[in-house]
């Protein structure tokens, strides 16, 4: 063997038994931590968030920030479990792009609770059944997911904190090939987010609405004529062939989550804040509803109105501005807007998604 190439491979070996020690030692004091907080939860977001934002900053290379928070976030999870484990609830079943968000953001370390729907999924928080929800609130090319919005407004439950995971639509079947497709089975959403590729390379096929990707896998699974989309994660659960990767129309495609838990996350110094909120019927209700926020010089990311389910040709409106409700800025704006709207609530105060 080369002896550069034997020094190389040993200083190799050397790093590695350097991060054991210090992976293990990191445990240690996070146990150490758990017993300091006298049974408080160990699950901090804005503590995480910041811990990640420093390192993705600090980060020399060559590894990309987005490698950089997935390896973090996975040695936070793995200490945090020598503690406590999260339950945290999701929109099943296995398989799902929800399910990839939930390790994206709470690492593999955690008991994902995969439930049949979004109000499941609220249900399981609000009885203790699980700690946290995870659930999709809109995604960048089809938009809001009605079913998240009206659901927030009714809970008690806050928003802790966000994630932001690209959406991949991947085509698979039995055997591989396009030749002898009758079908294509996909969620609503991914066949909407897919429907110009579908055009372009299938377009004389069917298109079959299914609950969930991952029971469009199965049928697939058991149909040789028969494709669904979805991740490459249930093409290896139902044992497909991927016959193409990344057809969705938008190479941006992402889709945005929300945790909820009890309660929301302290200021982390890089949040958001979002709200819902209902206007007078009167002319320029909406404008006067929103100046706070302009005077204040506050930046909104979101602006989304959706009819109120309490009465006819009334509508409520989601905002998600920048900073924490603490802040004095913020504190302040939403006091004015309080004492302008005809309803109100801080949907919660978390930090913000770093990609």
């Amino acid at each position: 063997m080369d002896e550069g190439l034997k020094a190389l491979r040993a200083r190799i070996d050397s790093i590695d038994d350097a991060i054991l020690q210090l992976v293990s030692e990191r445990a240690g004091i996070a146990q150490q931590v758990g017993r300091a907080k006298n049974g408080e939860k160990i699950y901090r977001p804005e503590r995480e968030a910041q811990i990640v934002r420093r390192l993705r900053e600090a980060n020399p290379g060559p590894l990309s920030g987005d490698t950089i928070e997935r390896l973090i976030r996975e040695i936070m999870s793995a200490c945090r479990a020598v503690e406590e484990t999260p339950h945290v609830a999701y929109l099943g079943p296995v398989g799902t792009f929800s399910q990839q968000a939930v390790h994206k953001h709470f690492g593999h370390e955690v008991e994902a609770l995969a439930e049949t729907d979004i109000d499941a999924c609220f249900q399981a928080v609000e009885t203790g059944r699980a700690d946290f929800a995870l659930v999709p609130v809109e995604n960048s090319t089809e938009g809001a997911i009605g079913r998240t919005l009206d659901l927030i407004v009714e809970s008690t439950l806050k928003i802790c904190g966000e994630v932001m995971l690209p959406i991949h639509q991947t085509l698979m079947r039995k055997h591989g090939g396009l030749g002898g497709i009758q079908r294509v089975y996909g969620h609503a959403q991914s066949l909407a987010q897919c429907q110009q590729w579908l055009s372009r390379h299938l377009p004389n096929v069917e298109r079959v609405s299914v609950v969930s990707n991952s029971e469009g896998a199965r049928r697939a699974a058991a149909e040789p004529d028969a494709a669904t989309l979805g991740s490459e994660t249930a093409a290896e659960l139902y044992g497909l062939t991927v016959v193409e990767k990344r057809v969705e129309d938008e190479a941006s495609n992402t889709t945005r989550f929300l945790v909820l838990g009890q309660t929301d996350a302290a200021p982390s110094g890089r949040d958001k804040t979002s709200l819902v909120m209902g206007a007078h019927n009167q002319p320029g209700a909406v404008v006067k509803l929103l100046q706070p926020l302009a005077d204040a010089g506050i930046s909104m990311s979101k602006l989304e109105s959706r009819p109120a389910r309490s009465s006819n040709w009334e509508y409520l409106f989601f905002v998600v501005c920048e900073g924490h409700r603490e802040e004095a800025k913020l504190a302040g704006a939403l006091a004015e807007i309080k004492a302008r709207a005809a309803f109100l609530k801080i949907l919660g105060s978390y930090p913000a998604a770093s990609s």
